[in-house]
Order: structure tokens, then C-alpha cells, then sequence
């Protein structure tokens, strides 16, 4: 009797722990960003999670190890349905949802935030082409010379403005010092790279749209969140803005640990207000 009381002090009777939420992400400190900030707004909830870092998240949350892969919809479309015509935020949201496979869903979509391919030109360029909408860029087509960052994607046309192949370069310093020396007439970026210097001009892409949308969203498993965790889940897109997701990129960029960024934000902008 005096032994089964010291186990029961000890824990002796005391229920299975939670298994962890799995949150996905690959190694780059972007995807770092967004799994810790979908992680930190789970254990909001009182959840116990874990960050695991993995070459194919979408492959992981399918077969069941994960439960939670944050991402941006544009290039979860692509995955599941790669010929979709859908360019608008609505139109690739709702692709997406309508694309998924059984066991699977999506969360609400940051209208604010997103990573979405830009093109940048100088003052210079802009001036001469007499507007800084994307659809200046297709009106000069002829002769552009396109350059990105190696590894970065960037879309073959702009309407009827086919690029042809785009001269490759290690970062964004190279990219853009080549584009203010003229070597180049266009620099593929995105919305959320926080190497994109101030005197570049990103070419805006207004309705209807040319390039596909890349809102931040979170895929997840059907009848694995609770009622809490799910809105959690749907409420970092509340909060969450480009600007921030650029400048939190660039912190991890410069060393700072994804957790500690992630958890600063939602500090700052707390769930549910």
C-alpha cells in the first residue's frame, strides 16, 4: 500500500500525455518564420507542439506525420492542381480548397500578407516606361534583359511577354547591383524579400492579375485541431501583414532564432483582438 501511494505521488494513474502537434517546415528561414508563428499561435491554445523540419511538408501532413504545414497559396496550388488558371487571391484560395485531397484543408488566407513574385525596375526605367504597373513591363517587351537569384523562382511570361531565359545571380547584392549598372532591365524579387533595396521600384500587378497570388495560409488535417486550435490556426492571418513577415525574414536572415522572432511578434499582436 505504502508503494502504490509513492507511485501515485509520483504520477502513478495519471493519463497518457497529448501526442504534439506537428508543424512542418523546410530549412529556409522563411518557412522557419511561418511554422514557428503557426506553432506559437497553437500553443496559445494550451497545445503542445512541435516544429519538425523536413524536405517534403505537404508529403508529411498527407501520410499523417504532420499536422499543420503553413505555406502560401499560390505554390500550394501548383502542387495539387499545377494547371489551375486561378491569379486573384479569391480565385487561388478557393482553387486550393477545391483541390485538396480527402483528410485535408485549409485555413483562412492573410489578405496582407504574401510572398508573391514582383518585378523590380529603377526610378530610371520606370520614368521612361511611364507608370510602374506590371503591364508596362509587357508593353516593353522587346529587348528586356530579366535577372533573379539562383534557386528563386520567378514566372516564365507576363501576359503576352514571353521572357526568355533570365540571367542568374547568388543574391540579392549581385542581383541588384547588376540591375542599377543596366546589365540587366528587370530583377525578379518578391513581395517579402527584405533584400529588396529602397531605390528599386516594384512593378505593382493590379486587377486582373498576371501573376499568381501568394497569400500565407496553413493546410491541415481534417478532425485533428480542436474548435480553439482551428481558430488559432485561422487567426495569424489576421495579424499578420507583409511588412511584418519581411522584416521578421530578415531578422532569421541575420541570425536571430526563428522561435524567439515568432513568439516576439504574436507578443506583440496578440490572438483574438
Amino acid at each position: 500500500m505504502l508503494g502504490c501511494a509513492a507511485l501515485l505521488i509520483a504520477g502513478c494513474g495519471a493519463g497518457p500525455e497529448a501526442t504534439p502537434l506537428g508543424v512542418g517546415a523546410r530549412p529556409d528561414p522563411q518557412s522557419q518564420i511561418l511554422a514557428h508563428l503557426y506553432a506559437g499561435a497553437l500553443r496559445s491554445t494550451g497545445a503542445t507542439v512541435r516544429v519538425e523540419d523536413v524536405a517534403d511538408p505537404i508529403a508529411e501532413l498527407d501520410t499523417g506525420g504532420l499536422t499543420v504545414v503553413p505555406g502560401f497559396s499560390g505554390r500550394f496550388l501548383t502542387v495539387f492542381a499545377p494547371g489551375s488558371p486561378a491569379r486573384s487571391d479569391r480565385a487561388v484560395y478557393w482553387a486550393l480548397a477545391g483541390a485538396l485531397p480527402e483528410g485535408l484543408a485549409v485555413g483562412d488566407y492573410a489578405m496582407t500578407a504574401a510572398d508573391k513574385p514582383a518585378a523590380a525596375v529603377t526610378a530610371a526605367t520606370a520614368a521612361a516606361w511611364g507608370g510602374t504597373d506590371l503591364r508596362t513591363l509587357a508593353r516593353h517587351c522587346s529587348g528586356l534583359v530579366v535577372g533573379g537569384v539562383a534557386g528563386m523562382p520567378s514566372p516564365p511570361a507576363v501576359g503576352r511577354c514571353r521572357l526568355g531565359e533570365r540571367r542568374e545571380f547568388p543574391d540579392d547584392a549581385a542581383l541588384f547591383a547588376a540591375l542599377r549598372a543596366g546589365r540587366i532591365t528587370v530583377a525578379w524579387t518578391s513581395t517579402a524579400d527584405p533584400g529588396v533595396p529602397e531605390d528599386a521600384v516594384l512593378l505593382t500587378d493590379t486587377r486582373p492579375a498576371l501573376i499568381r497570388a501568394e497569400n500565407v495560409v496553413a493546410l491541415y488535417r481534417r478532425n485533428e485541431l480542436t474548435e480553439a486550435q482551428l481558430l488559432a490556426v485561422n487567426q495569424v492571418a489576421g495579424v499578420l501583414d507583409t511588412e511584418a513577415l519581411a522584416d521578421m525574414r530578415r531578422q532569421v536572415v541575420e541570425g536571430a532564432d526563428p522561435r524567439v522572432v515568432a513568439d516576439a511578434f504574436l507578443d506583440e499582436h496578440p490572438l483574438g483582438r
